[in-house]
């Protein structure tokens, strides 16, 4: 039976356990650069333990920030300075691993300490820049109205997408996630909360879709077939007449006739306020359900805070991964904790300067 910290092999890489590091927005990049922090905050994590550590959501493109100091990987000069984060995760035993993201229609926002509000529109008098989406609906009055894209405009964003996936390949990276939650771009294609529109990308869920699918394939194509291909999606809208469960664990069995290895499932994000009944695990429910019904491997994400909690749901196929993110914030090496209250000592691959302290 696998657990917390058993090995999960997924094509040519091997995680050495079940605990990841989740992208986490940082808001610390000039034009898309990781600088000096993006190596301290992903490498401590690398060096606390996890199997696997995800950077950010990068953009694939400028305006696919969400605001002006999130990571890109949008020319050929940012590949340089990732290789040397991806260098020092593996270094470390860990799996180096990206997220490709564009904001669409919530980008150009303020990074969250330079407002009180968050996610409160950045004007053109700031350095804001138009923002897009399936349709010319804002995601909330904060933001800016995004202007529908043309179906021309839709190929040349996946195009975006396609050209990150090489650069991303080239930077070192060893695991990629497609980021199409969160009422970014992908999802608010998909969500009929978002997209209004009556072309072959909107309207019936098999259109709703389409961008998704086809974004997937683009980046597939690019990406390669040894190393681990996952997709991020949001369960459900949490909202009475938006995406569902039932609609996502149709998406993922697409997705993995895609050659998709792992869907992510976190959930919300398109709407400002929906109704999420939040508590320890809340999503866990989700990565369950599709695990069983899609017949694919999936991440747990969602308030997963102590080793216990992140055990039993491994333990009891629940999910093939546990993602974490705010745990990883307060406590670089969770993982050596997880594994002395798990029971799982044996397995901690602590770096030889740490080892005194460890035992």
């Amino acid at each position: 039976m696998p657990h917390l910290f058993s090995p999960l092999p997924i094509k040519n890489v091997t995680l050495r356990n079940r605990i990841g590091v989740s992208p986490m927005c940082q808001y610390s990049a000039e034009d898309g650069f990781p600088n000096d922090w993006h190596l301290v905050h992903l490498g401590s994590r690398a060096v606390g333990g996890a199997g696997l550590v995800i950077a950010e959501a990068t953009a694939v493109e400028p305006r696919g920030r969400i605001s002006a100091e999130d990571l890109g990987i949008y020319t050929d000069q940012h590949i340089e300075a990732f290789q040397r984060v991806t260098r020092f995760i593996k270094e470390q035993g860990a799996v180096p691993g990206i997220q490709l993201a564009h904001a669409g229609r919530k980008a150009s926002t303020y990074a969250p300490w330079m407002q009180k509000d968050y996610g409160v529109n950045l004007p053109d008098a700031e350095g804001g820049w138009e923002v897009v989406g399936p349709s010319a609906v804002p995601f909330s009055e904060k933001n800016r109205a995004p202007r529908a894209l043309s179906v021309e405009a839709i190929h040349e964003v996946q195009d975006a997408f396609r050209q990150a996936t090489v650069r991303a390949r080239e930077a070192g990276f060893q695991w990629m996630e497609f980021h199409a939650a969160h009422g970014y771009l992908a999802h608010s294609f998909y969500s009929p909360l978002a997209n209004e529109r009556t072309d072959e990308y909107g309207g019936s869920f098999e259109n709703r879709i389409r961008f998704t699918l086809e974004t997937v394939r683009a980046m597939r194509q690019e990406w390669p077939d040894d190393l681990p291909f996952t997709v991020r999606i949001s369960s459900s809208d949490w909202v009475v007449d938006g995406w569902t469960l039932d609609d996502s664990i149709e998406l993922s069995k697409r997705l993995k006739a895609e050659g998709v290895d792992l869907i992510d499932c976190s959930s919300g994000g398109n709407t400002p306020n929906p109704g999420i009944d939040v508590g320890p695990g809340y999503q866990v429910a989700f990565a369950e359900r599709i695990r069983q019904a899609a017949d694919i491997r999936t991440a747990a994400v969602g308030l997963i805070n102590e080793g216990m909690q992140a055990d039993d749901h491994i333990r009891n196929g629940r999910a093939d991964l546990v993602l974490m993110a705010r745990e990883m914030l307060r406590d670089p090496y969770f993982p050596y904790r997880a594994a002395q209250v798990v029971h799982q000592s044996d397995k901690l691959d602590i770096p030889p300067q740490y080892e005194r302290g460890w035992k």
